[in-house]
This record gives structure tokens, sequence and C-alpha cells, in this order.
């Protein structure tokens, strides 16, 4: 039986309006990794702040989890970054594929993936997914992934950065956002400009546009460990970076949970904006 388009494409609503909707199975290349992710996500006033497909990296799909490295194969999508060889192209790429919603709401759901790659499903991953209304002009995003290594031996997740490519520590949750003819703005409670925010950690991260803002918070304490990955000038991206100094490995079994949630607010947040709608959204 085809899915129906509802049970494709769920909508996410706040205070009634559509926010975000979830491409469950998109049609795609296997070079690009195909895997669920949110796009169009918009601000309550309608402004999109999600790019998918971008013309500068096709595999950029809105907003979502995407690991370049899981024991040498790509669910990334583009190139592999090969140590020694740089960018190369590989017939290594793995999909993430949907397999349940056992919770729908419209606020939010919960889904079941299984990630597969060569035939043989490496991780399973329980992915929740909920928005709420914060202000008149600000709701949060609240994203949790677990990985479960359901293989024999354990898996380790890595990044270009631990295969040689230094400050290209990518992989883990990513947002590409809006691309705008300026380069967006970036800062921290202590931090301002690309350069001083990309690869440190911080409990707060925004990202400012012409009309809007994203306010990105690690909302576990593992998660906060993470230091983010950050692009602006090149391309708006924001990510949290799973491999940043060392391969993250996960035994038989185990499982390796983020969560993440982000401010979409309308307008352009300074860092005391962005600092009040975090503790609203996180409670911290």
């Amino acid at each position: 039986m085809t899915p129906s388009p509802r049970s494709d494409s769920p909508v996410l609503r706040v205070a009634g309006r559509p926010v975000a909707r979830y491409v469950t199975r998109p049609e795609l290349p296997p070079r690009l990794s195909p895997r669920p992710h949110l796009h169009p996500v918009t601000t309550l006033a309608g402004t999109a702040v999600t790019e998918s497909g971008p013309a500068d990296h096709l595999h950029h799909l809105g907003v979502g989890v995407a690991v370049p490295d899981v024991e040498g194969h790509n669910f990334w999508g583009g190139r592999t970054y090969v140590r020694d060889r740089g960018p190369t192209e590989l017939d290594n790429h793995g999909a993430q594929r949907h397999t349940a919603f056992p919770l729908r709401d419209p606020d939010g759901f919960t889904e079941d993936l299984r990630w597969v790659a060569a035939g043989t499903e490496l991780l399973r991953e329980r992915r929740t997914v909920a928005a709420r209304e914060l202000t008149a002009t600000a709701w949060a995003l609240d994203l949790t992934f677990a990985l479960t290594n359901v293989t024999p031996g354990p898996l380790t997740l890595g990044s270009p950065a631990t295969n040689g490519r230094p400050g290209a520590a990518y992989g883990g949750f990513f947002w590409r956002a809006r691309k705008e003819s300026a380069a967006p703005g970036v800062l921290t409670a202590d931090r301002d400009g690309e350069a001083e925010v990309h690869g440190t950690r911080a409990d707060w991260l925004a990202l400012t546009g012409d009309t809007w803002s994203l306010v990105f918070a690690g909302a576990t304490g593992r998660t906060r460990q993470d230091p983010w990955f950050v692009r602006t000038g090149e391309y708006p991206g924001v990510g949290s970076s799973l491999a940043h100094d060392a391969r993250l490995t996960v035994a038989p079994g185990d499982t390796a949970v983020r969560r993440i949630v982000t401010v979409v607010a309308d307008g352009r947040l300074d860092a005391d904006g962005a600092a009040t709608l975090v503790r609203k959204a996180v409670g911290t």
C-alpha cells in the first residue's frame, strides 16, 4: 500500500500555524545519502529559515541528523574526505529509512529509523521532534536523536576533522539555514563572528539573518560537551559535532543520545534577547 501524503509529510503547527514540514521519504539519488528531514521550517510570520538541496551543497537537507563517516559509510552525502587524498567520490553512501511513527500529534512526533549501508543495518534511531510556542514572535523546535548500534561489534562515528581535515568536524544535528545576499551574523554569550564561534563549546549559539534569528542550545549536559560547527561566509549552517577531536565509539547495543532545542524567532536578536528565549525554551 502506498503511504498517504499525510503519513509521508507530517506538518508541525504552533498556535494553529504551520511552521515545519517533515519529509519522511525523500526521493533522492544515493549520492545524497537520502534521509528524513524538516523543510521548509518557518518563523511564526512565515519567513523560511531552511534550505534543502541548494546549488552549493545538494546534500544539505533542511534540518536533520547526518554523519559523514559511520565505519567508512557516508550518511552525510556528497564526497568523502579521505586522509592524504582530500574530498573523494566514493560509492559508500548510506540511507536513513523511516520505519514507523509510534507517536503523532499536531505539535510533534516520535519516529523510528534504520541507518542502512551496503545492505546492512548499522544503527537504529529513535527521533523525537516537538514544537511549542514561546512568545508571539518565537517558537522552539525540540529534536532528540538516539542512535543504537545494532551490529555485533563496536561502531565508530567520524568526521572529516577526525580523518585529517582541520576545522571540518561536522556530523550529527545539522541545520542548513536560509541563504541571503549578506552572510548571517553568529554569536554566543561571549563570542561574535564565525572565526570566534566555530569549534567552541557554548550553552547556546545564535544565527541572525535580515529578519530572522535561530538560537541553538544543547539541552542535556552531554550535548553541551559537543563543540559547534559553524559556517556563515561559505554558506549558512550550524551543527553540533559528534566527532570533533576523536571518533565517537558506540559499543554493541549501546545508544548515543543528543538533544538540541532551537529557537526560531522573527527579528534580529541580540545576545540578551537570545539568552532570554533560550532560558524560556530549555528551562535553564
